[in-house]
Parts: structure tokens; C-alpha cells; sequence
């Protein structure tokens, strides 16, 4: 019998490691009593499908003989997934920030036989380089100190332990307001790259929180500078190369300052938190290029990313054929040999291909050398040939497919979907988004609690509190947009099960996984954001919205009580606490804009046509045909048409202005309306 245990999971990653000659455990805890018994320390390794230098580490160390026999013997070695397990990767990785490293994936954690962590890393190579030397020479050294200083190791353990239990004992937010916040948005812009977009410097991310914060300060305090540091970042990610521009769909980050050269890997929720952008800064400024990147992703969504269900698969890799990129990059002549002269010509000067390349000695298809659009045309011949490309494309060996599903991020990409379906007039949308949301229900949860992750029939892991933020931001978008009140009773179930086993009632605040999960060391509470929105930025929107849907002013004041737990954290560490900082606008002036119209009358037109083409950042905004479905004590309970026309209602701080029918009157209301005064 093999000693690898990984063949027994359902997981992508934890399956390419199945093989590997070291002796893996999956997270469980039979691993922690065998290396109790053993008297060994754990060597924890984390990643995750999609991750490149995960690859890397695997290929050079874990399908290593030499290496692997070196691991077995001095250590019991445990694989996670940290998608799958982001619950265990948090605690793993804020160690490892103790330990003065920048973290990342993979993460090479050391652990005493209980769990808690005394010394950690990312990636080690095999042979010393990079400056980080060999990875079974740290090896031999961690446990000869586990050994030789036994005593010290385990106290070490205890303070590390101790310290990630630590929380914040909260202050008052009152030091918040929109004064505040406009000096944190002139700071922030000051920051980023006035060329590129994006903060300064590289590798680049599209940090969608700190994005999301610089454009409500934008359109919120009427800040010219925020806005259009966003539109530059989002133009320059749109023809960069960290977009595919074959087969749509957005790419994990950039290594350089340009957007040009990505890690390859295309991930769910960076795509949902990119629809999610590009559809309300297109509400203001409807450049052809964000709808038609909108449109792109979400075909590639449709095309590549739906299991069998309707949920939502979480990524697809960077490598194929052990390369990084391979499934993407060209050289000229291949473009050549599939395209005639002319058009290989026109092509190539458009999107940047050379005999010589531009990464690597191969091209990475982008338009930043070309930024401005051609003719309609000459767009159209681009597409054409573009169709081309991709279908000679689709013959390659394609890279791996993680096609988990994790109820998080389908949340995110449910709620994008959804409100670029009511943006864009796309029904459609918005039955893919029906499809996820009804998987989840039926297939993720249990008792009526959500399972984190299903795959190959199973549900699995402990939901984390992101898990139910996400998916009540989904239900309440779902409720907006269809106006039924089982999406909001949905989120506020849901909301019921946050309040029950997440709540930290002594200091305010959402722990990130329940009272009842059992095989964690520690349960830890913040607000600082990652790859994802943290959770308790993403409750306090939610909150409001819920107050004002469901006529409940407590819930108003719980979203306050979260912001004043993390108070203290925000006066530490401002830009790490995006999502915080931008759902405090929510808290300041909370807006809710109903149209109420028949049954059958336009969707997309008139008042709420002209809704939905008005960037209104963190507002409630709902199309009713059933006044039946609004909630008794919601400030648009009890609004009606006028003379049988539709009729807008705009509610601040739950006070709702005259009733209005005329559009130019609706966008010159909204367009005032929506600031929050400094």
C-alpha cells in the first residue's frame, strides 16, 4: 500500500501530488496523532492548481526521490489545498508575516506535532539559488533544531500561537468620515502609477478593493484625479497582456509595470471582481472597450468554466506541457503560417508580435503599443482573425483545469454577473448566474449551512465566513434584480447562521471560520483584505442593504459595530483595510433607488435605463413590478406609481425624496444625490 494518501481526495491540486514518492497526509487529524506518535515535526506545504511556482517546488523536490526520502524520514508531510482549506492557509500565512517573510504560494510551513508553527517560508529550490539555499539542507537543519532545542522550538510554537489569537480590542470609528476618506483617496491616487495605472511599481495586481475604494471616493466626493486613475488602470489591464485577448478572461496578476507578461493562471474570483469593475465604471464612462472586455470574459466564463450543474470550476493553470504560458504565447512564424500576409501583417502590428518576441523570445498577444481603437472596420477584421487564432489555439494541449467549486468565489461571480445583466440588457447573464446560485443551494449546503467546496460529487471543507458574505451578496443582487423575496430571505438565513457561529460578540467582528470547526489551532479575526474582499468589509455593505430590504434598523447598527472592531486595525495599516474603508460609505450615507413599474413594461428602458447607465456605487438599487414582495418596514414600503407611470424613488438614510417620473429629472436627482458631502 502506498504511504501516499492523496489519491483519496478530491482535489486538483492535492490529485497532481498523488504520485509523488513523499509519504503526503492529507489535513486530517490521523496525520497530527502520527506525528505525535512519531514524535516528528510537520512540514505543512499549501498551494494550489493554478500556482506556478507550486509547480515548480513539486517538480524539483516532491517527485524527487532523494528529497522525498529526506521529508519522510524526518518529517510527517501535509498537503493543502488552499482553496479548499483557506481556513488552515490564514493561519499558516499570518505566521509566516510573523516570521518577517512576504508570504505567498507555495507555503512551506514547519509545525510542531499539535499543529502550531514555529518556522516558515514559501518556495525553496532544490539546489541553492535565488538566495535561499536547498531546500533538503533546510530540511536537515529544521530538524535537527526540533530536536537539539526541543524546549525552545515548542515555546517559540506558543508565542507564535498565542500572538495569531491576538485581535484587535476595537475603539470607535468615529474618527471616520467623508473628510477622512478624501485624504486616504488623494493619498492612495498619489501612489499609483500615473502611466500604467495600478499602484506603482511591479508585479502588478488588480487589487479590486483598493480599486472599488478609489472609484467611490471618485464618484462619491466628486474626485476627478480617483476616477480617472481608475479608468487609466482599467484600460491598460483591458490591452494588456494580462488579458487574453483570443479567448477572453483575465490572468492572476502581472510580473512587470506594464500588464504585459502574467503568471498565466486565469482564477475565478480575480475575473468576478473584474466584471464586477468594469460594469459600474462603464455605467459612467461607457467606453466600447469595457463592454466588449465584459462580453469577452463572460463568453469565455460560458465556454470553459461551468461544471456540470451550473457552478462555477475555479481555475485554470498557468503551465501545459510543464511551461509556463505555452497554451497562450506565439511566435511570429506560427502567426505567419495561420494568418495570409495581409492580414498576418496587420495583425501583428496591432498586437505587438515580433520576430524576437516580447517575453521570452515568444509573444504575449496585447495592444499597448496600439491602445486606441480602429475603425469599426478594421475591429471587426481584428475579431475575425482573432476567431482564427483561437481556433487553432484550441488544438494545443490545453492547461489544467481545477474545476472544484467554491461557494465564495461563485458568490463573487454570481453578484457580477447579475448586475451586468440588469447594465447590459443580458438576460441571459443572468440565468448563468441563476444556475451557480442554485447549485450552491442544492448542492452546497447542508442543514442549512453552506459547504465551502464540492467536487466529484462530494461537499467538503467548513464554510468560512467569506463563504456566507459572498453568497448573501449574491442573494441580495439576485433579489434586486428579479425583485422575489426568497433571495432575500435566502441572505438573511444565511445571515441568521453568520450571527450564530461567527460572531465575535465580546469585540465585534466576523471570525473567519465557525464556533464548531474543530481541527484548527486557532480561529482568526480581521479585516485586512488578500486575493478576495475580506468578509467583514463585504457584511457591512450587506448589512445596510439588508436593513433598507428588509426594513430592519438593528442591522444597521451591527454593520456600525464591525467598524468600530476593526478601528484600531484601520489606524495601523490604512491600504490593507480597502474593503473596510470603501464600505464605510455605505455607513455614512446609505442610498436605496427604487423604479416601480408594471409588469411586462420595458426592462431597460426609461427610469431604469437610465438607473442602471449611472455609476451609483454601494446603492440598493431594485426594479419592482410586486410592491407585495418590498418588506413592511423598508423606506420604499408603501411607494406607488404616479398617474400609472413608472416612478423613481431616491432613499437617503432611509428618508425617500418625492416621487420622480421624468428621466432627465431621475439622472439630475441620482447624479446629486449620490455625493456624500466632505
Amino acid at each position: 500500500m502506498s504511504h501516499n494518501r492523496l489519491g483519496e481526495t478530491t482535489s486538483p491540486y492535492l490529485l497532481q501530488h498523488e504520485d509523488n514518492p513523499v509519504h503526503w497526509w492529507p489535513w486530517c487529524s490521523e496525520a497530527l496523532e502520527a506525528a505525535k506518535a512519531e514524535d516528528k515535526p510537520i512540514l505543512l506545504s499549501v498551494g494550489y492548481a493554478a500556482c506556478h511556482w507550486c509547480h515548480v517546488m513539486a517538480h524539483e523536490s516532491f517527485e524527487d526521490e532523494a528529497t522525498a526520502e529526506v521529508m519522510n524520514e524526518l518529517f510527517v508531510n501535509i498537503k493543502v489545498d488552499r482553496e479548499e482549506r483557506p481556513d488552515i492557509d490564514v493561519i499558516y500565512m499570518a505566521a509566516v508575516h510573523q516570521f518577517g517573510e512576504p508570504g505567498g504560494w507555495p507555503l512551506t510551513m514547519f509545525l510542531t506535532p499539535d499543529g502550531r508553527p514555529f518556522w516558515g517560508g514559501t518556495y525553496f529550490p532544490k539546489e541553492s539559488k535565488f538566495g535561499k539555499p536547498a531546500f533538503t539542507h533546510v530540511l536537515k537543519q529544521i530538524s535537527h533544531i526540533y530536536k537539539e532545542e526541543h524546549d525552545k522550538v515548542l515555546e517559540n510554537a506558543k508565542a507564535i500561537t498565542a500572538h495569531l489569537q491576538k485581535g484587535d480590542d476595537g475603539s470607535s470609528s468615529a474618527g471616520l468620515s467623508p473628510g477622512f476618506l478624501k485624504q486616504v483617496a488623494d493619498k492612495l491616487q498619489g501612489a499609483f502609477d500615473p502611466v500604467h495605472g495600478g499602484i506603482q511599481g511591479a508585479p502588478k495586481f488588480p487589487q479590486y478593493t483598493i480599486f472599488w475604494l478609489l472609484w467611490r471616493a471618485g464618484i462619491q466626493l466628486d474626485l476627478a484625479d480617483c476616477r480617472k486613475a481608475i479608468e487609466n488602470t482599467l484600460s491598460h489591464i483591458c490591452q494588456g497582456g494580462i488579458y487574453d485577448h483570443l479567448g477572453g478572461g483575465f490572468a492572476r496578476y502581472s510580473v512587470d509595470e506594464r500588464w504585459l507578461a502574467p503568471h498565466f493562471e486565469k482564477m475565478l474570483y480575480d475575473n468576478a471582481l473584474l466584471l464586477e469593475l468594469l460594469t459600474e465604471v462603464w455605467r459612467e464612462t461607457p467606453l466600447p472597450l469595457y463592454e466588449a472586455r465584459v462580453r469577452e470574459t463572460i463568453a469565455w466564463l460560458k465556454r470553459e468554466m461551468i461544471v456540470e450543474g451550473g457552478g462555477f470550476a475555479a481555475s485554470l493553470d498557468a503551465d501545459s506541457e510543464g511551461e509556463e504560458g505555452r497554451f497562450y504565447v506565439w511566435s511570429e512564424a506560427e502567426i505567419d503560417e495561420a494568418l495570409d500576409p495581409e492580414d498576418s501583417t496587420f495583425f501583428k502590428s496591432v498586437y505587438d508580435v515580433s520576430g524576437g518576441g516580447n517575453w521570452e523570445g515568444k509573444n504575449i498577444l496585447n495592444r499597448l503599443k496600439d491602445f486606441t481603437a480602429h475603425s469599426v472596420d478594421d475591429e471587426e477584421r481584428l475579431q475575425a482573425l482573432r476567431s482564427k487564432l483561437l481556433d487553432l489555439r484550441d488544438g494545443r494541449v490545453r492547461p489544467g483545469w481545477d474545476d472544484k467549486v467554491l461557494a465564495d468565489w461563485n458568490g463573487l461571480m454570481i453578484a457580477a454577473l447579475v448586475r451586468a445583466a440588469d447594465v447590459f440588457d443580458e438576460p441571459g447573464w443572468r440565468d448563468l448566474a441563476q444556475s451557480a446560485y442554485d447549485f450552491v443551494k442544492a448542492s452546497m449546503t447542508r442543514d442549512g449551512r453552506l459547504i465551502h467546496s464540492y467536487r466529484a460529487g462530494r461537499a467538503q471543507a467548513p464554510a468560512t465566513a467569506a463563504d456566507y458574505a459572498n453568497m448573501i451578496w449574491a442573494a441580495l443582487r439576485l433579489h434586486q434584480s428579479k425583485g422575489d423575496r426568497v433571495y432575500l430571505d435566502d441572505a438573511l438565513g444565511w445571515l441568521s447562521v453568520l450571527d450564530a457561529h461567527y460572531w465575535d460578540a465580546a469585540r465585534g467582528g466576523y471570525y473567519f471560520t465557525a464556533d464548531d470547526t474543530t481541527d484548527l489551532i486557532v480561529r482568526t479575526k480581521s479585516a485586512n483584505d488578500d486575493a478576495l474582499p475580506n468578509a467583514n468589509g463585504t457584511m457591512i455593505s450587506n448589512l445596510v442593504a439588508l436593513s433598507m430590504l428588509a426594513g430592519d434598523v438593528e442591522l444597521m447598527d451591527r454593520a456600525r459595530v464591525i467598524l468600530d472592531g476593526f478601528a484600531n486595525d484601520l489606524k495601523e495599516n490604512l491600504f490593507s483595510h480597502g474593503g473596510l474603508l470603501a464600505a464605510s460609505f455605505d455607513l455614512f450615507s446609505p442610498q436605496q433607488i427604487v423604479v416601480l413599474q408594471e409588469n411586462g413594461s420595458a426592462e431597460i428602458g426609461g427610469l431604469a435605463h437610465q438607473m442602471r447607465r449611472l455609476s451609483l456605487p454601494g446603492a440598493v438599487q431594485s426594479i419592482i413590478v410586486d410592491t407585495t414582495q418590498i418588506a413592511g418596514g423598508s423606506p420604499a414600503s408603501g411607494k406607488t406609481m404616479q398617474d400609472g407611470k413608472p416612478t423613481a424613488y431616491i432613499c437617503i438614510s432611509g428618508t425617500c425624496s418625492a416621487p420622480v417620473t421624468g428621466s432627465d429629472e431621475l439622472v439630475e436627482s441620482l447624479s446629486e444625490q449620490r455625493l456624500i458631502g466632505a
